[in-house]
């Protein structure tokens, strides 16, 4: 498939699998939104085969999720390489992988997050969940950076954009809890539920349900802070990049930020930010992006540099 099917293959999965993306990636030059639909779409392909699902609904269980694995490792790789699969959205990531100079371990870190699930994994301790933050969504933030242009060398703004990344995917555990624990996953580090006297094989008990509204605020705060300094290395983006992630950062945030307003309700009904919210983060994310914003440290924040390589 040439490159303009497979940007046209790409655009219909974007808006299929997140109007939220595909409204912030309007905001980027043509060039830039053309990529990251591309990557977008070999993510998205990704994440289905993992989870059994359709752009991102109708969670289902997969057969043999290490050969899915498998599979899906074989196909990036040979992607990767400049092969053609076959699958276009592999070749749509072998085509933006050579465009853009993508690292392959940025790759192999998302897909160790797939792998994470299909074990069954669930975390022990806070560091256990933002290294899985990282896999399935920090590695993917720093991938966006480069296709928008920073350089590998730049580990500082490579780090706030997998700050990015952990804010979007904090925020996703926060608001599907009930959906993870009635498909038997939870993200909610083991030693926070203990901490809280909640029975982690019954979270969702009526009896817990005050303790673990402040779990789930505890994350939305976390992603706030993480939100925060992306915004900061947003500032070094060119314009229309700059003003696409902070229009990104605004409408994720929002949801985050209505999480935890709903006293609970997130629990029961999922949170969503509707058009016309969209449309009001993206004209605030403009006047944002007019003015660049003050130098933040990242201290006590976690860093990518704590992940590990899984076995």
């Amino acid at each position: 498939m040439n490159r303009r099917n497979l940007v046209l293959h790409a655009r219909s999965s974007i808006e299929r699998g997140s109007k939220s993306f595909a409204r912030a990636s309007k905001l980027f030059s043509k060039q830039t939104r053309e990529r990251a639909w591309l990557l977008y779409y070999w993510c998205r392909a990704c994440d289905d085969l993992a989870d059994g699902q359709d752009h991102g609904h109708g969670m289902s269980t997969v057969p043999h999720p290490e050969k899915t694995i498998a599979a899906m490792r074989m196909m990036t790789a040979r992607a990767h390489g400049g092969e053609q699969t076959g699958n276009p959205p592999f070749d749509a990531f072998g085509m933006v992988a050579q465009e853009c100079h993508i690292p392959k371990y940025f790759a192999d870190d998302m897909i160790d997050g797939f792998a994470l699930d299909a074990r069954g994994w669930r975390p022990e301790t806070e560091d256990d969940l933002f290294q899985y933050c990282y896999h399935v969504a920090g590695a993917v933030g720093c991938m966006m950076a480069l296709v928008m242009g920073v350089p590998a060398r730049d580990h500082e703004l490579l780090d706030r954009a997998c700050d990015l990344g952990l804010a979007f995917q904090l925020a996703n555990i926060a608001r599907d809890i009930a959906e993870d624990a009635q498909a038997g996953r939870c993200y909610l580090p083991a030693d926070w539920i203990t901490e809280a006297g909640i029975d982690p094989d019954h979270l969702l008990e009526p009896a817990h349900r005050e303790a673990l509204v402040h779990l789930v605020n505890r994350l939305c705060d976390l992603a706030g802070s993480y939100e925060a300094s992306a915004r900061v290395g947003a500032s070094n983006l060119p314009f229309r990049s700059r003003w696409a992630v902070l229009a990104a950062a605004g409408i994720y945030g929002d949801i985050a930020r209505a999480i935890r307003k709903s006293d609970g309700a997130s629990l029961e009904r999922r949170i969503y930010t509707g058009k016309i919210k969209k449309l009001r983060a993206i004209m605030k994310a403009f006047g944002q992006a007019l003015i660049k914003s003050a130098g933040r440290d990242r201290d006590g924040l976690w860093t990518r540099a704590r992940a590990t390589r899984l076995p």
